[in-house]
């Protein structure tokens, strides 16, 4: 490690501005240097940097000249005394301000998840200066906003949205969907400037404020969103190429009017396929091409918008020609008038030798009356008294100005709606019409909807027209200050684009007539498109212009959505979509394109622009409901760093926008809207089941936390009441000296006690000093996190550093949970091997913890033989839990069979409860009293009443107590060495085998003698047993061979040898045994005394669990 000393040279007090009055210090030493001492890593790889001016470095020197100068020079001066607080181990963990301020300067902005690729690539290699972001409001955001927000349905529907709606409901229809767009641009401003977002838009700022469950499922939708957009771009530059700039290229062609529909669909997906081809080839080539004709496009979108007011000004003064033909009121379309004339006859002069199909004067060139092609349509010939339509006999044909001028006062007629069925004929009310219905057949002479429209349906379709909002956020990478950029270029583009539109249906509806506005494709007016009528000085300046912005708008889709899908994939939140986070060597995202080319297709397949609009309507709406939700909920909480710059926003101002939002998505279409999210719900899930966990400090985890502090509040108002109660646990757990878990199926019990609901908390002790053992704690809990993981356990886990376990285990009793969510049960395991141990506070301390669960009204629970319990995968399939139900614990012996059985390996097990009735006690009654009981407890369970009559105390309680005591007072009296008591252990073990001590499958492994020996401890015996051994009797020990048992000692050992002989007898086969746990002993002298009886009760019982109640009922009879 080198050493790098910065050195100031000589500078006086007064020629720094401000020192020289207040620092009398540094004005004295202003001959000499103050040399910075501190010694920082340097990486030898990299060349030392340069000091600029006065300030020199030198790499390498020891500093062994003067060792103690630099530091003592460190410490001079007022201004620097501050630094001494910190010791040198603190400057690692605690950087000094100036070095954080120069990382905060070299921050750069990365692409959203390619932070980890960039740095993949960069080991070994110098990185290259980035060139720091100048783009400005205007050239960054504003224009990119613009242009994302002016589409192809501006210039292919705006028109027929006027004329179907009227312009009261269309203005009401583009108000509330630019309210949309402005309240989510307000939220949008203000979660953009609440800190650097680096380049990912949308999904960004979701992922990071609502976490990324949300931030995925949002970020999915808005690129499937994005995807279906390029589609719906595509399917109106194919319209307007095959319908107003070159009809003659469409392949399909129908020999019938009726099948032109079909036809024109085949057409598009066709030519829709060739150009999204064209188009994901272009994006793959390389975004620069996309990005230097954006510009291109960007002109014509502006180019073909000012054509439009131009020319309504110009129509007030000179309105364009456009005749439509009228039959009646009915509309009639350029085809059905073949030779142009709209009329039923006309006049032509003949020449004297031309032969005509009419009644003339063939001598004399006189005027003529001739049918029309019209009249052809409409009569069974071309006489003059052929039979006619009876609408057309009785019906004018007329020509009206399709487009009449500002100034003709047509805005009157287009006020109101004219909502139509698909099928129904175009009319104009003014006009009159004998009431004749128009037949079928004829449908095809005139011009009709091709669907049938509705508020809601339009709605759908013109959203479409004003997202894009987001194109600012997405380049924030490329601003100079985004933070100012982003709000004031997207609310001034949506106040920009919001004008355009209710200008725009504003003249529409005061200068085209409503027949024409109705026409969707432009059939009345020679097949023009309908916003290009009105347009000066050409209709082809609109028809070009909206054909580049169209391709324009699907290139910015096709290059946005796989960059968007590549950010969700780098982030690692969606297992199955790693794949899209690679690419070209450049970073292009190959794979990304590649799927929404695909997406994109199953757009063209669709065919309609009608179709394809409503279902990225969904999408986006989804988008900007979240993006509300976001800045709502983070105001809401208040947390500390949401600070925003952008302060002009309010939380009900986001909640306005996302109930619009809401309520758009069902307006339009509600079964789109329930499969949006249905899709978003899905994909929720999934990660958060099985996505990658992240913590970016999102708003849902601050709410949570809120939440929490809410219920935990409410919960302290009082105790719960019974029928609230549910076991929370508290797990104890010992840890061997490798840090892994003795009793792991003490936690797979626990979980199937739980069923994976209330709350668990695993903990541990480990003994020890806790500033030395912090790191033991941190692996132990890592320990207990992955046990927990293991057997699916939700909880929390818990480790405590004490001097010694028992303090360690009543600290944690007492300190564990917070407010209502304290546990009320304590399980932990029985000492394996009590009688064999050489230090006695194993079983000391599980007295201990008795006594404190006692006193804390805590319930336990005490598995014994845990080994043998079923692990999760090993469910019981047949068998039974027995209850041996002595006395009353407030319900706990009744509740646990009945949580147990609703876990998977318990629930085929029958559950049976035994009670035990003295000589007094009636049995019959007492059966029938439980089973009443149980009835009422909705607990199904057989009833059985046990009998036990009082019997003279046998010879083998007798010996068993007196063997008992003597053990006892020979560990606690004697004060033996390690070897004495091995050997006073071993007597008393083959003692214990002969008298059928060790219990059937308990944790001693030893050979059991079933038989029952009646014996006496003599000091004979005894003596025998010393001499075999090679050990001298120690001294004391004749002296308690001489005792005599203690009378209530052998009544509790009377009482435990004849219930575990009734329990053994009729339990002997049960799955799982619960048992009333009895207390311990006030006294402590009688504690051994305690576990030997403990032993007894379950002497034979291979998985028993010791129940011991809080002291409240935790089970009630009542709804």
């Amino acid at each position: 490690m080198a050493s790098v000393r910065f050195t100031v040279t000589p500078t006086k007090a007064e020629d720094v501005p401000g020192l020289s009055d207040t620092s009398p210090d540094i004005s004295s030493r202003s001959s000499g240097r103050v040399r910075f001492g501190s010694r920082e890593s340097v990486n030898r790889s990299e060349p030392p940097s340069e000091a600029s001016g006065a300030l020199t470095t030198s790499a390498g020197t020891t500093g062994a000249d003067t060792p103690d100068r630099s530091n003592v020079d460190f410490c001079e001066g007022a201004l620097l005394a501050v630094s001494c607080s910190f010791s040198q181990e603190e400057m690692d963990t605690r950087p000094k301000v100036s070095l954080l301020l120069s990382r905060l300067a070299n921050y750069t902005n990365l692409t959203q998840g390619a932070k980890e690729h960039e740095e993949a690539e960069s080991i070994g290699e110098k990185r290259k200066a980035s060139k720091s972001p100048q783009m400005g409001t205007f050239m960054g955001v504003y224009l990119p906003c613009l242009q994302n927000i002016f589409g192809v349905i501006l210039f292919l529907r705006l028109t027929w949205v006027v004329g179907t709606a009227g312009v009261l409901q269309a203005l009401c229809i583009v108000f509330i969907c630019c309210c949309c767009t402005m309240l989510t641009a307000i939220s949008m401003s203000a979660i953009a400037t609440n800190g650097v977002v680096p380049a990912g838009g949308s999904y960004f700022m979701i992922s990071r404020s609502l976490g990324p469950e949300f931030g995925g499922a949002v970020g999915l939708c808005f690129y499937l969103g994005t995807t279906f957009a390029s589609a719906m771009y595509i399917l109106g530059a194919i319209e307007i190429l095959l319908m107003y700039i070159v009809p003659e290229a469409a392949i399909f062609r129908s020999n019938n009017e009726d099948g032109d529909g079909a036809a024109m669909l085949n057409n598009m997906r066709v030519y829709g396929s060739i150009f999204l081809l064209l188009m994901s080839t272009l994006v793959f080539v390389g975004v620069k091409y996309v990005n230097k004709l954006a510009s291109i496009f960007l002109a014509c979108v502006i180019v073909s918008i000012l054509s439009i007011y131009t020319g309504a000004l110009v129509s007030a003064f000179s309105p364009p020609t456009f005749p439509v033909c009228m039959l009646g009121n009915r509309t009639l379309p350029t085809h059905a008038l073949g030779d142009g004339h709209c009329a039923k006859m006309v006049t032509v002069v003949m020449p004297a030798n031309e032969e005509a199909n009419v009644t003339a004067n063939a001598a004399s060139p006189e005027p003529t009356e001739v049918t029309t092609k019209l009249w052809t349509h409409f009569c069974q010939g071309p006489e003059p008294n052929a039979s006619c339509d009876e609408y057309f006999d009785q019906s004018n044909v007329t020509q009206i100005p399709g487009i009449p001028g500002l100034s003709s006062g047509i805005i009157t007629e287009n006020l109101w709606s004219s909502y139509l069925s698909k099928g129904e004929v175009i009319e104009k009310q003014s006009l009159p019409s004998p009431n004749i219905p128009h037949s079928p057949s004829s449908r095809h002479l005139y011009v009709f909807a091709d669907i049938t429209t509705s508020f809601t349906l339009l709605v759908g379709i013109f959203f479409p027209s004003v997202t894009g909002i987001m194109a600012g956020s997405n380049r924030s990478g490329d601003l100079k200050d985004a933070q100012r950029s982003i709000p004031v270029g997207t609310i001034l583009a949506i106040l920009t684009t919001s004008l355009v539109y209710l200008s725009n249906v504003v003249l529409f509806g005061a200068c085209i007539e409503g027949v024409v506005l109705r026409d969707k494709f432009g059939d009345s007016v020679q097949g023009n498109l309908v916003v290009g009528t009105l347009s000066w000085p050409s209709p082809w300046v609109i028809v070009i212009g909206s054909f580049f912005s169209t391709c324009g708008a699907g290139l910015q889709s096709l290059t946005g959505a796989p960059r968007l899908l590549q950010a969700i994939a780098k982030d690692n939140i969606i297992p199955f979509l790693r794949v899209f986070g690679h690419g070209k060597a450049n970073g292009e995202p190959t794979w990304a394109l590649l799927l929404t080319a695909l997406i994109a297709e199953l757009g063209i397949l669709i065919a309609s622009l009608d179709l394809v609009a409503p279902i990225l309507s969904m999408f986006f709406l989804m988008c900007y409901l979240f993006v509300n939700l976001a800045c709502a909920v983070q105001t809401l909480l208040r947390t500390p760093n949401w600070r925003p710059r952008f302060s002009y926003y309010h939380w009900t101002l986001s909640f306005l926008g996302m109930t619009i939002c809401l309520a758009l998505m069902f307006i339009s279409s509600w079964y789109y809207a329930i499969v949006a999210m249905v899709i978003a719900g899905m994909i929720y899930k999934y990660i958060e089941y099985h996505g990658a966990e992240k913590e970016w400090g999102d708003g849902i985890r601050g709410l949570s936390l809120s939440a929490a502090r809410y219920a935990l509040l409410r919960l302290e108002e009082g105790p719960p009441h019974t029928k609230n109660w549910r076991p929370q646990l508290l797990v104890l757990l010992k840890l061997d000296e490798d840090a892994h878990v003795k009793s792991p199926r003490l936690l797979t019990f626990a979980s199937q006690l739980k069923a994976g609901k209330g709350l668990t908390i695993v903990g541990t002790v480990i003994p020890g000093n806790f500033l030395h053992s912090y790191g033991d704690a941190m692996a132990a809990e890592q320990t207990l996190k992955h046990l927990m993981e293991k057997e699916r356990v939700k909880g929390f886990y818990q480790c405590i550093v004490a001097q010694k376990p028992r303090e360690g285990i009543n600290h944690m009793i007492q300190s564990s949970g917070l407010g209502g969510m304290r546990p009320n049960t304590v399980v932990m395991g029985w000492p394996h091997a009590w009688r064999q141990s050489e230090d006695p506070q194993s079983w000391k301390t599980f007295i201990n913890t008795v006594r404190v669960t006692t006193t804390a009204h805590l319930a336990l629970l005490v598995p014994k033989n845990i080994s043998l319990f079923p692990t999760n995968s090993e469910p019981c399939t047949d068998g039974t839990i027995d209850v041996w139900w002595i006395v009353h614990d407030g319900g706990m012996l009744m509740l646990l069979p009945f949580l147990l059985r609703q876990h998977k390996v318990w629930k085929k097990c029958g559950m049976r409860i035994f009670t035990v009735a003295q000589m007094e006690d009636n049995s019959i009654q007492m059966k029938k009293d439980l089973a009443t009981f149980l009835y009422h407890l909705r607990i199904d369970a057989e009833v059985e009443v046990v009998e036990m009559h009082d019997s003279d105390i046998s010879a083998y309680t007798y010996e068993r107590t007196l063997m008992m005591e003597q053990r006892s007072q020979m560990l606690q009296q004697m004060r033996l060495s390690k070897s004495d008591r091995e050997k006073e252990a071993q007597l008393v073990k083959d003692r214990n085998s002969m008298l059928r001590l060790t219990s059937i499958g308990s944790d001693d492994d030893d050979d059991t003698d079933h038989r029952r020996v009646h014996m006496t401890w003599t000091k004979e015996k005894a003596l025998q047993v010393r001499a075999q051994s090679g050990s001298n009797t120690p001294e004391g020990f004749r002296d308690m061979l001489s005792i005599r048992p203690d009378h209530s000692n052998v009544r509790r050992m009377h009482t435990a040898v004849k219930l575990n002989e009734v329990i053994v007898n009729k339990s002997h086969d049960a799955r799982l045994v619960l048992l009333n746990m009895p207390g311990p002993p006030k006294n402590p002298e009688g504690d051994e005394n305690y576990m030997e009886f403990l032993e007894v009760l379950t002497e034979g019982l291979e998985r028993v669990l010791l129940v011991r109640g809080g002291g409240s009922e935790v089970i009630t009879i009542y709804s």
